[in-house]
């Protein structure tokens, strides 16, 4: 349980449905971290609270919600270590949807650390795109010690992977699958098993056909079948974007683009798919031949004339995590809108990942997970905050031992 706090004098960035700015503004964070008031300096006089709380003057200083990656491999492919840190990638079956990232996270590597530093209070950790099928994606704070008290939700949705990664990771080993077709195959054929165990499963409990026997792949699939959670779907080239709508159509799935670094060909179709797109990371090296579109620019280009949900994110440790502002300058810079920017890692991955209910904007009933700026976050070189609250704590970044 933290202290009640009373923030005032600030200039707030709410990233609400609105896309409010209160200047000056507000926001009384309640002994369980959480918001429990919002709003304008002239409103506070016609609030009175029920609890003893410490004041905090934030005149002249910018306040916005605690940044979100939508896409890192963040204490699964650990700092500092090579294999001995590396669980993204469990290559010795290619299809493994009863994998869960929450096994394998360690939340004392260092860049957790570095990812509050800079803001980052919520990411979303997957396994890597070696397989077909990864496993379950993760959505947690940055902030703790243990991870099962970090947690935001343990199943977000499934990691899939089309393109050169599975190609080249069963190529090496001279396994299936070593092309494309075989890749979509897989997963289909996965779909498919899953999709009959599901059925099989709800018919037999208004009947007595019998269940079938327990198959922990299958059962881990039934959530996205029945649209609990989504798909996952790593593609830069155009055409194995169009392989991940062409699939997700078939299954009825709610999917979404993860990197989708060749989508600036496709605006029309992303367009008429409302399609949720995971951008990232937007600059870095072209290690790869589907990389060969990578641009800063596309942020902008995808969303200057289009009516597409995009997230920016870090794919740490593709871009180490601290420099997910420094990737929204950068495509601000090149002429994404500073709202546009402020959204892609707030509210869009918040709702896109389907944990808006906590993160992602400055609303009554969200975690009190803020950042304090002294200076404007897109102008100017400032790459992190004076201040971090993660659930209504602050940060003290001096700690040797978080």
């Amino acid at each position: 349980m933290v202290q009640s706090k009373l923030i005032k004098n600030a200039k707030i960035y709410t990233a609400n449905e609105e896309f409010e700015l209160l200047d000056p503004g507000y926001i009384f964070i309640n002994k369980s971290g959480k918001i429990e008031s919002v709003g304008t300096m002239d409103d506070l006089h016609l609030n009175k609270f029920n609890e003893t709380f410490k004041e905090i003057d934030l005149s002249g200083k910018i306040v916005c919600p605690g940044f979100v990656d939508a896409h890192t491999h963040l204490g699964i492919c650990e700092s500092l270590l090579t294999f001995e840190g590396d669980d993204s990638n469990e290559v010795g079956d290619p299809v493994c949807p009863q994998l869960r990232a929450i096994d394998a996270v360690n939340p004392q590597d260092v860049a957790f650390k570095e990812a509050v530093r800079a803001g980052v209070t919520t990411v979303l950790v997957s396994p890597g795109s070696a397989n077909p099928i990864g496993g379950d994606i993760l959505a947690m704070k940055t902030y703790g010690k243990i991870i099962d008290k970090m947690v935001i939700k343990t199943r977000v949705g499934i990691k899939f992977a089309l393109g050169e990664n599975p190609k080249g990771s069963y190529s090496e080993r001279d396994e299936s699958p070593m092309t494309r077709m075989a890749t979509s195959a897989l997963i289909r054929e996965a779909l498919y098993e899953a999709k009959w165990y599901y059925e099989s499963k709800r018919k037999s409990a208004t009947d007595d056909s019998g269940s079938p026997d327990y198959n922990i792949k299958n059962e881990s699939m039934i959530d996205l079948l029945s649209g609990k959670t989504k798909a996952f779907f790593h593609a830069h080239r155009a055409d194995d974007i169009c392989t991940a709508v062409r699939i997700a159509k078939e299954f009825s799935l709610d999917y979404v683009l993860v990197h989708c670094t060749q989508g600036v060909v496709l605006q029309n179709f992303l367009n008429d798919e409302k399609a949720n797109i995971l951008l990232g990371p937007i600059f870095g090296d072209k290690c790869k031949p589907e990389l060969d579109l990578l641009s800063s620019k596309t942020p902008h280009v995808l969303t200057k004339n289009n009516d597409l949900t995009i997230c920016i994110t870090t794919d740490h440790p593709e871009t180490p995590i601290q420099y997910l502002l420094l990737s929204c300058k950068v495509a601000v810079e090149e002429g994404l809108s500073e709202e546009n920017a402020l959204k892609s890692i707030t509210i869009n991955p918040a709702k896109v990942c389907g944990i808006d209910d906590r993160v992602g904007s400055i609303c009554k009933g969200k975690d009190a997970d803020l950042n304090v700026f002294s200076r404007d976050l897109f102008k100017t070189m400032c790459l992190k905050p004076d201040i971090v609250f993660c659930s209504g704590e602050i940060i003290d970044f001096g700690e040797k031992n978080r």
